[in-house]
């Protein structure tokens, strides 16, 4: 299922870009249900910098699912490729819980506009419902369609909230 989002923020594309290739783990403090972001990996290539970042969540799992569900399944690695002469990032995320279920990846794309950014990410969250212990393979590819949009539904207002929270960070340095 596709996943798109775009917001625009009122800093310079190179501003916008290093802040969010450069200072994630700073900018977490602005990511409402985020509590860390942490750099796992930093290597550079040709192109850019290729940085594997480990965000871990800040919720409450709820009671219904915390039979299949432990605290350090919120958490997820995110492999990104950063292109600094295209101004954009190709990621990968991958989960902890339901790992071979769960394929997500896209591209940040940072635009001009104006004396701002528009920021849009495009990508694409595949669930193979049907590899989910416990669920039958039957009832699994009914399911799929259903689950991808019902998550999409809730990343797509997280991301815009990543980008309201870099606008936050660098409005508070100044």
């Amino acid at each position: 299922m596709e996943i798109r989002s775009e917001s625009r923020i009122h800093y310079p594309r190179e501003t916008v870009y290093r802040a969010y290739r450069d200072r994630l783990p700073e900018i977490a403090e602005f990511i409402p249900d985020i509590k860390e972001i942490v750099v796992r990996s930093k290597e550079d290539a040709a192109v850019g910098p290729k940085i594997h970042n480990e965000w871990i969540a800040d919720r409450e799992i709820p009671a219904f699912a915390t039979a299949f569900l432990k605290p350090e399944h919120l958490r997820w690695d995110d492999h990104a490729q950063w292109d600094d002469t295209g101004f954009h990032v190709d990621w990968t995320l991958k989960t902890r819980a339901f790992t071979d279920a769960v394929r997500c990846s896209g591209r940040n794309a940072f635009l001009v506009d104006g004396d701002g950014t528009r920021v849009l990410l495009t990508g694409d969250l595949q669930i193979s419902v049907h590899e989910i212990p416990g669920i039958p393979s039957f009832l699994g590819k009914r399911l799929a369609p259903q689950v991808e949009k019902f998550i999409v539904s809730l990343i797509t207002p997280n991301l815009e909230r990543v980008n309201a929270s870099i606008e936050r960070f660098l409005d508070a340095r100044g």
